[in-house]
């Protein structure tokens, strides 16, 4: 691959900033939109686990009951496609297995192979389901996936917003979740910045790097 010069990876990131009002007559573009999804599929997880669902919602009568639920925040409405990161509920040995498979197919392994490393990520999920972490850990996972879909929709010239400022179990209710074992814990509107939103030339405002940074 091609590595983007230093240039424009912090120009893309300094170009990002939670849009606060989307223009609605702005969509993202089929293949742009297709390459965000990409980004999603291809985010890190602890062991690979892959414990969450994406659900993009574009229908505008669904964005709007969003907004009620959003502390009234206009984005869910206003944005191209909006995006809801959900977690596997006290995640188990039906989705370990399905993730065993999966890799079986795509390496060209057996399941059998893998035994030990199943026996591996289990006992870290029973370690943390026993002490009442599991679905902590697991949503942090979530975030990860938050955090590329953002860097990525900035170099793609993609305006985002994430936004924890919603009311999940009314989420849950919307999307039909409720009876599911996915559970809502964030939400990213994704499209393109208003000419309104002054938000859009506010400076930055970041600790000094010689603060956060340390080198040992």
């Amino acid at each position: 691959m091609n590595p983007v010069s230093n240039e424009t990876l912090l120009e893309a990131l300094n170009w990002r900033y939670a849009t606060k009002q989307f223009d609605p007559a702005k969509r993202i573009d089929d293949s742009t939109w297709s390459a965000l999804e990409q980004s999603l599929v291809l985010a890190p997880s602890s062991f690979g686990l892959q414990p969450w669902k994406f659900i993009v919602v574009t229908d505008p009568s669904v964005k709007k009951k969003l907004v009620p639920v959003s502390w009234e925040q206009t984005q869910p409405r206003d944005s191209s496609h909006f995006v809801v990161f959900a977690v596997r509920r006290d995640i188990g040995d039906e989705h370990l297995d399905r993730y065993m498979a999966r890799t079986a197919e795509v390496r060209g392994v057996t399941v059998e192979n893998m035994a030990g490393f199943r026996k591996v990520i289990k006992g870290s999920l029973d370690a943390a389901r026993g002490k009442g972490t599991l679905d902590d850990w697991q949503i942090k996972q979530v975030y990860i996936a938050l955090g590329q879909f953002m860097a990525a929709a900035a170099m793609l010239g993609v305006d985002t917003c994430p936004m924890e400022g919603i009311v999940p179990d009314k989420y849950d209710e919307i999307l039909g979740l409720s009876s599911t074992g996915w559970a809502t814990v964030v939400a990213c509107a994704a499209g393109y910045r208003s000419a309104d939103d002054k938000y859009a030339t506010t400076p930055k405002v970041r600790f000094p790097a010689d603060e956060v940074i340390d080198h040992i």
